[in-house]
């Protein structure tokens, strides 16, 4: 490709580029809530159309009206000059003065000859200099000095004529259209009015939206319905609220319903196992007899966790758990193991979850530590939104390759940090699932003291 393809290129890519650096800078700062986005999307519309009716207006009738005006005024002036240079009157004008002030409501004064002022800064934007400027120039023609600036109700021009200077004053809504601010008025008044119509009316109808959300939000977190919760709304957010609704009851459904099929399940297999613990108690005490006590120890205890698992996910509710008491009852475990545990905690002690789940939760996470580690670190932070608890330990880790596997329900691990004899395959299986029904997740990372570091993090 030679440069001047290349050059080319980048011409032809710009404008995409260009549109694209736009749309992200609009992404970064326009927001994010769908009630000031509705608001958005009333008050950007309202000010384009208002802007485009107040330039028509400035363009069209103000300055139509202000040239009329200011024509008139010209004009009379014009009328006045002919009148002083084609019929003689007295020294003092008199005559004339009187009809400009009665007839025309202008105040003149006829001067000496001198010369005109310096001519006075033109101001940035001002259609009344502007036009009786031009209109001097094209019915007078005559050297001329006007003072349209300042806050006066009048309005100065001084005219060179042949033996005097002729200085007219005129009423400044003579010669300029004054009265545009009622319409400017007008215009922010009844855009308030509008806007404070329409604030109301979608705080009416962001309210169920927001009111949805919590109820899902509260589910999420495995808590139950609010009492009050009903779908209200336009027709839409009502279908949303109905089919939320609807969702939570045959989850809810699910849930016992397992909970039952499990308990119906147990019960058969404890009986079988029961005679399974009969029948090996009375063969003799051999390796291949201990063998088959321990799979069934082990099967009954898969049991009996999966199923109190099951219990407590669907019969506990939401209460206040003092972190500061599970990990003291944490530490004695360590102490027990003689495994060093280092214990920190920022932020509020007291979390609302569901006590029994939550602390078996960090339990299973903790014990696993102590199984595989000399030394273990539990970190709680409570922030606003988010707890989370860290723990590290400087055992053998898992692979990478390997930290979602062993969620799995019975995965068991082939490398050195692998399930002991007393082991289950559900421990972390069950802490993920205790974190996800309040929200949240379990997430495994290696960890810098050198084995492995579990994240739990859930809403606070």
């Amino acid at each position: 490709m030679t440069p001047l393809d290349t050059i080319r290129r980048e011409y032809e890519t710009y404008p995409a580029r260009g549109w694209r650096r736009l749309s992200r800078w609009l992404r970064k700062r326009v927001p994010t809530g769908l009630y000031a986005r509705s608001l958005l999307i009333i008050i950007v519309p309202m000010v384009l159309l208002q802007s485009v009716i107040a330039f028509n207006f400035m363009e069209r009738h103000w300055q139509t009206v202000t040239q009329r005006l200011s024509t008139a005024v010209t004009r009379d002036i014009a009328a006045i000059i002919d009148i002083i240079q084609t019929y003689p009157q007295d020294d003092d004008h008199a005559a004339i003065i009187r009809i400009a002030r009665e007839r025309l409501a202008l105040n003149i004064a006829i001067e000496p000859p001198g010369d005109l002022p310096a001519p006075r800064p033109k101001p940035f934007f001002s259609i009344l200099d502007r036009i009786l400027s031009e209109e001097l120039s094209r019915q007078v023609r005559r050297p001329f000095w006007i003072d349209t600036v300042g806050n006066s109700d009048l309005v100065e021009v001084r005219i060179q004529l042949d033996d005097a200077i002729l200085r007219v004053f005129a009423r400044r809504s003579q010669a300029y259209a004054s009265n545009t601010h009622i319409f400017l008025l007008w215009m922010v008044i009844t855009s308030l009015v509008l806007l404070a119509i329409a604030i109301l009316f979608l705080r009416g109808q962001i309210r169920p939206i927001l009111k949805l959300a919590e109820a899902a939000e509260s589910f999420g977190k495995g808590q139950k319905m609010p009492e009050n919760f009903q779908p209200r709304g336009a027709d839409e957010v009502r279908r949303a609220g109905q089919a939320f609704i609807q969702m939570r009851q045959r989850i809810e459904r699910q849930i016992e319903q397992r909970t039952a099929m499990l308990s119906g399940v147990s019960h058969d297999l404890r009986t079988i196992l029961t005679r399974f613990k009969l029948q090996l108690a009375f063969l003799d005490d051999t390796p291949e007899v201990q063998s088959l006590n321990q799979d069934v120890e082990d099967m009954q205890s898969m049991l009996e966790g999966y199923l109190s698992f099951a219990r407590g996910e669907a019969e506990e509710d939401i209460g206040q758990l003092d972190l500061r008491a599970l990990f003291a009852r944490i530490e004695e475990d360590a102490a027990l193991l003689e495994t060093k545990l280092d214990i920190a905690i920022e932020g509020e002690p007291f979390v609302n979850v569901r006590p029994n789940a939550f602390s078996r939760l960090v339990n299973n996470l903790t014990s696993n530590g102590f199984r595989y580690a000399d030394s273990v670190r539990l970190k709680a932070s409570h922030g606003p939104r988010w707890l989370t608890i860290t723990v590290d330990d400087d055992g053998p880790g898992i692979p990478e390759s390997a930290r979602e596997n062993v969620f799995k329900p019975f995965f068991r691990l082939d490398e050195a940090r692998n399930l002991n004899e007393s082991g289950t395959g559900l421990g972390l299986a069950i802490a993920r699932d205790i974190a996800r029904s309040h929200g949240g997740d379990v997430t495994l990372e290696a960890s810098p003291m050198g084995g492995l570091r579990a994240i739990i993090r859930v809403p606070s």
